[in-house]
């Protein structure tokens, strides 16, 4: 494992492209923190760069660089969740189109028009060593033409996704994957109303409640 890790970070620092399993479908990822790698994915896509991106980090001490703010009831609940979950998290840190990539500052095209940021602490354990490798984010969406199907299997994507991008991540890595394709994403400002209404004691089970999942996640 260690040395298709090795290699992917590498790839990643360098600014390229990887295809990758995560803990829902098979996904196109890049560091979030590069505009240009990001720019090469919505290509990739033939996806609008208006439509922000779902990000990957290893863990909440991650996702507190990236946004202004992490309210206490995200904190409970993605500590105890158990299923793939995102979190939509208002103002994002990040710089413009006109400033170079900095890996302290997420790319200005992960980020939706309003300043949010999805972002997600995956259960895939490859996934997690990956961005804590990195050491920043991960941006992760299906490896798929936009509009078209998303795939839960390496043979189910198009070869013509397969051929742009600069590495392949081994199919062995998703044996953690595509096993829970139900997910949910949860808006942070949303979070106390939330939390307040579940009872004490109470597993929370995000894949029950219907928020409304991002286009191609």
């Amino acid at each position: 494992m260690n040395e298709v890790l090795n290699q992917t970070v590498q790839v990643l620092r360098e600014g390229g492209v990887i295809l990758y399993p995560t803990d829902t479908l098979w996904g196109l990822g890049c560091d979030a923190t590069n505009p240009d790698a990001v720019a090469r994915i919505y290509s990739i896509k033939k996806r609008s760069d208006s439509k922000a991106l779902v990000l990957l980090a290893s863990s909440l001490d991650m996702v507190a660089k990236y946004v202004k703010e992490i309210p206490d009831a995200a904190i409970q609940l993605v500590e105890v969740n158990d299923s793939p979950m995102t979190v939509i998290y208002p103002g994002a840190i990040f710089r413009g189109p006109d400033f170079p990539a900095d890996r302290h500052f997420l790319a200005w095209n992960v980020v939706a028009e309003d300043g949010s940021v999805g972002i997600r602490v995956p259960l895939h354990e490859f996934c997690r060593d990956m961005a804590f490798k990195l050491g920043r984010p991960v941006v992760s969406t299906s490896a798929n033409i936009s509009g078209q199907p998303s795939p839960s299997m390496l043979r189910d994507i198009p070869q013509e996704i397969k051929d742009a991008v600069d590495y392949i991540v081994p199919p062995r890595f998703d044996k953690d994957s595509t096993i829970n394709n139900e997910r949910c994403t949860i808006y942070s400002k949303n979070l106390p109303e939330l939390r307040s209404s579940i009872p004490p004691k109470q597993v929370w089970a995000p894949r029950r409640v219907g928020f409304g999942v991002p286009e191609n996640l």
